[in-house]
């Protein structure tokens, strides 16, 4: 993927020497866990992104072990911040601001303010920074994939450490999306305290006895 296609947009940044921060999220469609934001910022050396990041693509398309090993490069060589939102926060804020908050938490991590955003499509601008919201941003921007890689990875890091507190429900498979296992863990158990209650496959099971 590393290439001039998905370099476009920074290289029209870096040569303003302007600092790019590509922003994506994960989990937004989840029914269990935070959503989780990651904002990287490469840097503006084409030839050593080609070297180092080769293979960095949209986080779906990779194996778990092909996202765990280009993460840490990413971290390796760029600039990454990460922030989320938990459950409970998407219930009492809805999926999209909740995400826009995660996202403000990724960018507040990084070393230093980015001068311009790219972003994986998200209804709603980030703010009022400078910033370009992209419809599959992540065939389009080497800096959002790599952002999803790093959202991705640890989110789905965050879930195994969920399904060992919360065993039967099969987060460390699912990552806390709906699949039949997870409709039958919802059915037997009801929902735990990570659950976002407020949504429609939530909202018809009867809530845990304790939640402590």
């Amino acid at each position: 993927m590393t290439n001039a296609n998905v370099l476009h947009w920074e290289a029209t940044h870096w040569r303003e020497g302007r600092v790019v921060a590509g922003l994506d999220e994960a989990g937004r469609g989840a029914w269990a866990g935070p959503v989780v934001a990651a904002a990287v910022v490469l840097p503006p050396d084409p030839d050593l992104l080609a070297k180092v990041l080769a293979g960095v693509d949209d986080s779906k398309r990779l194996s778990p072990a092909a996202r765990e090993r280009l993460a840490e490069r990413i971290r390796e060589l760029a600039q990454v911040g990460v922030g989320w939102s938990s459950a409970e926060t998407i219930d009492e804020m809805g999926i999209i601001p909740a995400t826009l908050v995660a996202m403000q938490a990724a960018l507040a991590a990084l070393p230093r303010p980015p001068d311009f955003l790219l972003i994986d499509h998200i209804p709603r601008a980030l703010g009022s920074w400078p910033q370009e919201r992209l419809v599959r941003g992540e065939s389009q921007s080497l800096s959002i994939a790599a952002a999803s890689i790093i959202a991705k990875v640890y989110r789905d890091q965050w879930m195994v450490e969920y399904d060992e507190r919360y065993p039967g429900y099969g987060f460390a498979r699912h990552k806390g999306y709906g699949t039949r296992q997870h409709c039958a863990a919802l059915d037997r158990l009801g929902p735990c305290p990570i659950h976002r209650r407020t949504w429609a496959p939530l909202l018809q099971r009867r809530l845990p006895l304790d939640e402590s």
